[in-house]
């Protein structure tokens, strides 16, 4: 068969059409953005996984489609290549002239076209891999994650992508968690996910390949000083601080002596530990290898069978350190903090109780929550014109806390740093830990292990430092043995 100009008509010809071009234009368009993000993404400092994501279900469909596209003209090409051939007629194919005005013109515009959307791919394949690297992606294209990005952005890791932590380098475990989250998706679009999300995320990559990767474990880091600032629920808001040498110490000889929090670490020692509830804030069973070898378990009175091999943990960073990016901050610690920063006038009688009272209460929105707020406080103290600032000041701490909508707050997230608000290091530091002779168990009397009060009060006995360490004082009295989470549960105002 001969096409309209004379010449044989072979099997590319099929693609001279319209339909087949558009398709290639497509499928070009396509190829050129998925080879631009491979380019960020092998350049980039950091290999951002999601960018796989874009990759192969956004570019690379695009030239799949193209093709289609192409073959689809192709196909109608051909149909009409044989309608022609059964009536004997010369076949007409697209055919460009440069030497026509016309065809010039068509020509031009096409190239125009062509450049334009070569622009606008590159462009969009490059804010398509910042966006997909951003946090945004991850935490605001879903509205269940308003409560971990709001923590997440008032947090110390608010310039970490949340990748790094939850993914971090290579393939593999990209792969391991987008399987692991399938069941997720699923169940935001139908509805049914918890509330609030639980934690903590099971098949979280260990904190060895992820935290430790900025976090230099093996470090001798030696002390640190910290002051803790506290207000009294009375009518005066009284200042009560606590200054500590933290003793962060270290477990890497090489760098400093043995000891202090970070002798956890498990660089010279290995700790293995069962949690008998999901949040793992009771640990009945534990096991600590020594740097020589020698292996030590300690248990519980109540925990008498020998443990499951499946349940056994072996503790890193996130045992303690739970809430690095995502921290509910509880109440009477927002509010002692907004106090000392002047947020909350602490001149108001009795601010410090009405506040926590009042952030403490059931809301079903957060909406009705802010409004309740400045109708209960503005109560309290009529015809003050210094609660405004304060009521702005506790609905910014609610806004930033408190979650109705995925029934989300500090109760529900307990911070295993310290032991104020919630277990954290009596878990194990309980002295209810006894080894199998009977002679040895986990103290939780040998506080100055950790830190050393170097001065406690208010005004001129902040300046009274004591080298060798007070014995605390509480300001409301002795509480014997009472650990500090039985009474100081984060939402109340001793």
């Amino acid at each position: 068969m001969k096409s309209e100009d004379g010449k044989e008509y072979s099997r590319w010809d099929l693609l001279r059409n319209w339909w087949s071009v558009i398709g290639l234009m497509i499928a070009v368009l396509g190829l050129f953005a998925f080879l631009l993000l491979f380019v960020y993404d092998a350049l980039a400092r950091f290999s951002n996984p999601y960018v796989g994501v874009v990759m192969y279900f956004f570019a690379f469909p695009f030239v799949i489609l193209g093709l289609f596209i192409t073959v689809a003209g192709a196909i109608i090409e051909h149909r009409r290549v044989a309608a022609a051939a059964k009536h004997n007629e010369p076949v007409k194919l697209l055919f460009i002239n440069l030497s026509r005005l016309h065809d010039r013109h068509i020509l031009e515009i096409l190239f125009t076209v062509v450049v334009v959307l070569l622009g606008v791919t590159a462009v969009g394949s490059y804010h398509s891999y910042h966006f997909v690297e951003s946090a945004q992606f991850c935490s605001q294209t879903c509205h269940v994650m308003e409560p971990e990005n709001t923590t997440y952005r008032n947090s110390p890791h608010a310039h970490v992508a949340c990748t790094e932590c939850h993914v971090g380098p290579g393939a593999t475990w990209f792969v391991k968690t987008k399987i692991n989250s399938v069941h997720q998706v699923v169940a935001m679009f139908r509805g049914n996910y918890s509330r609030p999300i639980p934690a903590p995320v099971k098949h979280m990559r260990p904190a060895r390949e992820t935290c430790e990767q900025c976090h230099w474990s093996k470090k001798f880091y030696g002390e640190m000083d910290r002051t803790y600032q506290h207000y009294l629920s009375d009518e005066k808001n009284t200042h009560y601080a606590v200054r500590l040498a933290m003793k962060v110490g270290g477990s890497d000889p090489t760098h400093g002596p043995v000891g202090g929090i970070h002798w956890h670490m498990n660089v010279a020692n290995k700790i293995e530990f069962v949690a008998s509830d999901k949040t793992q804030q009771v640990i009945p069973w534990i096991r600590v290898t020594d740097s020589r070898g020698v292996v030590t378990e300690y248990r519980t009175p109540e925990f008498k069978s020998n443990p499951d091999p499946a349940t056994i943990q072996t503790m890193d960073c996130m045992d303690c350190h739970n809430r690095p990016a995502h921290n509910y901050v509880p109440p009477d610690a927002a509010v002692d903090l907004a106090i000392s920063l002047g947020q909350i006038d602490r001149s108001l009688p009795f601010i410090r109780k009405q506040a926590i009272d009042v952030l403490t209460q059931k809301y079903d929105s957060k909406q009705g929550a802010m409004q309740k707020i400045e109708t209960v406080l503005a109560g309290k103290y009529p015809n003050e014109p210094r609660i405004k600032q304060t009521i702005a000041a506790v609905q910014d701490v609610f806004s930033k806390n408190f979650f109705p909508d995925m029934k989300a707050s500090w109760k529900d997230y307990p911070d295993n740093i310290g032991h104020k608000n919630s277990p954290g290091c009596f878990r194990c530091h309980d002295g209810q830990h006894v080894a199998a002779d009977k002679k040895r168990k986990i103290s939780a009397s040998d506080c100055k292990a950790c830190h050393v009060i170097l001065a406690q009060g208010d005004g001129g006995d902040l300046n009274q430092l004591t080298a060798a360490g007070q014995t605390f004082k509480h300001p409301g009295g002795d509480y014997g043995d009472m650990k500090c989470f039985e009474c100081h549960t984060g939402g109340t105002a001793p």
